[in-house]
């Protein structure tokens, strides 16, 4: 935790967003794609376009808009259904609702936790694809561990108050520092109790 206050001590959501469906929209369009090109495709999408409008939106338009993200075709239909339950049921408002947020399509448990964290603060411990990497690495989750053994892992070893903190920390120690190829480990603090620092001596 002392490592990663060092390296982040003000770490939050690369995502950029100025209204809360703006935030739950970039998490459904962020799966398997960088944040970089979310925010180059949203900076489009929501200067453009209200939720009201999105909802209405013809589809191909849509789909024209976040080509990049990859798998548009799918996310365009999520984007669309979003925009529309919000309206439908939550005058536009993304609610501090975990079973209403997860039974919208595109959206998962680990999407769910960014969106409580970041917008009403919940502590939760969303695992993503950097988050699982450290903690493998780290020794704090087995190879085998699929992501929700993982958070409850993880939710078990650190104070309930930092984990939202500590969420943001890793994914960030695994974009620029504990990378999947070529991580940075000789100068990494922690590389004594890391398995993929250790594979590399044997």
């Amino acid at each position: 935790m002392s490592y990663l206050d060092e390296l982040y001590p003000d770490a939050m959501c690369e995502l950029n967003y100025h209204k809360d469906y703006e935030l739950l929209i970039a998490v459904v369009l962020s799966a398997q794609c960088t944040d970089k090109r979310v925010n180059m495709v949203t900076q489009e999408l929501f200067s453009k376009y209200s939720l009201e409008e999105i909802s209405k939106l013809d589809l191909k338009v849509l789909e024209n808009i976040i080509r990049p993200v990859g798998t548009f075709t799918r996310k365009a239909m999520y984007v669309k259904e979003i925009a529309h339950s919000l309206l439908k049921n939550y005058e536009g408002i993304v609610p501090n609702n975990r079973e209403y947020l997860e039974s919208l399509p595109g959206v998962g448990h680990k999407t769910c936790n960014v969106v409580l964290s970041n917008l009403y603060q919940e502590p939760c411990f969303a695992v993503d694809t950097h988050v699982s990497r450290v903690s493998k690495r780290l020794k704090y989750a087995k190879e085998t561990d699929n992501v929700m053994i993982i958070e409850k892992k993880l939710m078990k070893a650190f104070p309930k108050d930092k984990w939202s903190k500590m969420h943001h920390q890793m994914v960030l120690f695994g974009r620029y520092q504990c990378m999947s190829l070529r991580p940075k480990c000789e100068s990494c603090k922690l590389k004594e109790q890391c398995r993929y620092f250790h594979s590399l001596k044997s």
